[in-house]
Parts: C-alpha cells; structure tokens; sequence
C-alpha cells in the first residue's frame, strides 16, 4: 500500500519515466524504498527489467535526470604513438596511464541488445589495477559511429570484490574488458588513448558538459577530432563490451 502518492511523485520528479503502465504504482512504492540506498540506481536497475515489467516492455528505460552528459567519440587507431606530435599541436596534457578492468553486469531481463538498439543502458564496475580505486558505472548511449551523447551516473566503491559478487549474483556478468589507457586533457575533454586485451588499439573522446553551453561543448569537441585528423578514422558504434563479446 502507498500512505502518500504525493510524496512518492516528489521522489519521482527525480525522474522521467517512458510509457506509463499499469506497473507504474507499484514500481514507485520500490522507489521510494530503494531512495534510501547507497545503491539505489542499481536496484532501481534491477526493478526495471525484473520482475514488473514483461519482455516486450523492457525498452521502457529508467532515466535518471540529474546524470551528467558528455559528446563521445571512438575510434580504431592502428598506431596510437603517431597521435602524439598532434597531442602536442592541440596542446593536450597528460594525466596518467592506467590499466583498467570493466566488468560489464546484465541491466535488463533481455541480453539481446538489439532490443535496445537505440540508447542500450549499461552497467559496469570498473576497478583500477595495483590502486584500491574502484567506480561502478552506468551509462545510457546510442550505438551510432558518430559523435553521440552519453548520459551517466557514477560512484566511487570502497569495496569492490563485494560489490562485484553482489551484482554477479543479482544480474549476471555480460563480459570483462581488460585495457591499458593513456588520458590526455584538453579543457573540458578526455582523450583516451586505449589498448583494449583481444581488441586492438583505439581513441576515444569525451566531452564533459561542464561550466559551457552545448553549443561551446561542441566546438570543443569538433576542435580536437580536426586537431587529431580523426576525420579519416574507423569509427566505432558500439562499446567495448559489444566488441568483446561479438568476437567471443
């Protein structure tokens, strides 16, 4: 039972729901509970592709309106040293080199993800190896090869190795990409130069939307892939966890 619907919408402002259903009440009822959680977009998750919605519904994506945005772009590079001299034309900065490991979980009750082939929701936790650090990740963005936007939420997890058997166990892992990244800066976009285990070599870009107008986060954008002659590379649609997993 629901005490208060208008409190339950007040939580639910928080939020932009696609094709209200009949489910809807008693989805917002788990809501307002999981509000309370440190891991209340996970479960939130979870509720959204099972048990309350049925398969043909799965598409009906929760979106949260408060995540933040970036312009992606990626890219196969076949030699990623010969993107230095133009690093240093576009006056990009080092940040640091890393090895990374995403262990990518099952967020709806389909695993086809041509089923949401327009914006796949994913989840991932991402642990940084010899470093304690560790984020779990979820993001919403569009297979397209183009430069597309990116929608995400994410947080800093002092626990991983639990975290990751809790989600093991509640979703099911979809696949783990191992990779070495090189992050370069220039203002407000990252530049990722990304060995990728079985995969290969990429450039990825990512465009923060912060402290400027879309408008001026574009010209950025556009700025360093005409910098970094990105205009002739292989782009790539999908993430490296669709790649993975079509060459396994």
């Amino acid at each position: 039972m629901i005490s208060n619907p208008m409190k339950i919408s007040r939580k639910l402002n928080e939020t932009r729901y696609r094709s209200l259903n009949s489910k809807f009440w008693h989805f917002a009822a788990c809501y307002e509970h999981v509000t309370r959680s440190p891991w209340k977009i996970i479960i939130a998750i979870r509720l959204i592709g099972n048990p309350f919605l049925t398969k043909e519904k799965t598409e009906q994506v929760l979106i949260f309106k408060n995540m933040a945005k970036n312009l992606e772009f990626k890219a196969r590079y076949q030699s990623l040293e010969s993107l230095y001299p133009k690093l240093a034309d576009l006056n990009a900065t080092h940040r640091e080199t890393v090895h990374q490991i995403d262990t990518y979980f099952y967020v709806t009750q389909v695993k086809d993800a041509s089923v949401l082939e327009t914006c796949k929701p994913r989840l991932k936790l991402r642990e940084i190896d010899e470093t304690d650090e560790a984020w779990l990740i979820y993001y919403e963005r569009p297979n397209q090869s183009e430069s597309r936007y990116s929608q995400y939420q994410l947080s800093k997890v002092s626990d991983p190795s639990t975290l990751k058997a809790l989600l093991t166990v509640a979703f099911g892992v979809e696949t783990i990409v191992q990779k070495q990244r090189e992050v370069w800066m220039f203002k407000n976009t990252r530049i990722h130069l990304d060995t990728v285990a079985n995969l290969g070599q990429f450039i990825e870009l990512e465009t923060v939307f912060q402290e400027q107008t879309e408008a001026e986060a574009i010209d950025e954008h556009q700025h360093v892939k005409r910098t970094l002659h990105l205009g002739t590379a292989d782009p790539v649609a999908v993430s490296y966890s669709d790649l993975a997993m079509q060459k396994s």
